[in-house]
């Protein structure tokens, strides 16, 4: 299985350094009315008035692991497990936000041959991002600062997901043992590392405030540090594992999505669909809702 928990190495190919398509989905629309999944093959999969801007898919070999939205909402990144990042903008965008556009990365030779990417976050004007892999190493494009990383820290277990604090000062790491890991302006508000786990812990994500955050399990089960609880399907049998989480732009609830495609809401965030009823032929490893 490619992503979340095992990623095989290959050749990353190179792509150009701006895409931009028709949106079929129409202008963006205010915070939460939209979302987007990615699949392992790099498939885009848009809901909402989130618009479609194109996969990374249709320009050959993608291992997805990761989507991250610009902050206007008019494009997003996608990252390829083996060392890269795509960026595709829709046709929509301004031009003074193309200026500032972030866009692709090939970054394979500096990973080693059994590490892989695993989540990515962008800086809050757009003009640069971060990289992180599965054992803490921490990669910053464009204007993104570094602030630390793991490289030589021991871990319990691998390091899957990782989000900037919403100043752009620091960022948070979570492993698989749900261990949390600070740096920069991040806060350190707890963990589950050390205690035990009915599964493991597959992503996280700040409070918008950045004043706490969520941890997600494979199970949904939702461990809520210094953040307000709103739900979860820990109780509830899912088909196939959660694999991904986000926030509410309002910080007011969160969104998870499950390897199928299948997507679960709470608090205030809109339901615009999933892929569970028709899941795609490759794992949804990521969801991001409109910033």
């Amino acid at each position: 299985m490619r992503g979340k928990l095992a990623v095989a190495i290959a050749t990353v190919f190179m792509v150009s350094a701006f895409i931009a398509v028709p949106a079929s989905a129409g202008i963006p629309g205010p915070p939460g009315s939209g979302y987007w999944m990615l699949d392992a093959d790099g498939n885009v999969y848009a809901f909402g008035t989130a618009p479609f801007c194109g996969s990374p898919s249709q320009f050959g070999e993608f291992w997805g692991a990761d989507i991250v939205p610009t902050p206007d909402g008019f494009g997003y990144w996608a990252l390829d497990a083996r060392g890269g990042v795509f960026g595709l903008a829709c046709a929509g965008m301004p031009q003074e936000h193309q200026n500032a556009y972030h866009g692709d990365e090939i970054f394979a030779d500096r990973l080693n041959a059994d590490e892989y990417a695993v989540s990515m976050s962008a800086t809050p004007d757009g003009t640069g991002y971060w990289v992180f892999t599965d054992i803490g190493r921490v990669l910053a494009f464009g204007t993104a600062g570094l602030h630390g990383n793991l490289l030589n820290v021991p871990l319990n277990g691998p390091i899957l997901d990782s989000v900037a604090t919403p100043s752009g000062n620091g960022y948070w790491m979570v492993g698989s043992d749900g261990g949390v890991f600070s740096f920069g302006d991040a806060q350190f508000y707890g963990s589950m590392g050390g205690k035990r786990l009915n599964e493991p812990v597959m992503a996280m994500a700040p409070d918008p405030d950045g004043v706490g955050y969520w941890l997600v399990a494979s199970d949904g089960g939702i461990f809520a540090l210094n953040a307000p609880f709103y739900g979860s399907t820990g109780s509830i049998r899912l088909n196939q594992p959660v694999s991904g989480m986000v926030a509410s732009p309002t910080g007011h609830g969160y969104l998870m999505a499950a390897f199928d495609g299948g997507v679960f809401t709470f608090g205030d965030v809109p339901f615009h669909g999933s892929l569970g009823g028709h899941p795609p032929a490759a794992d949804v490893y990521s969801i991001a809702v409109m910033p």
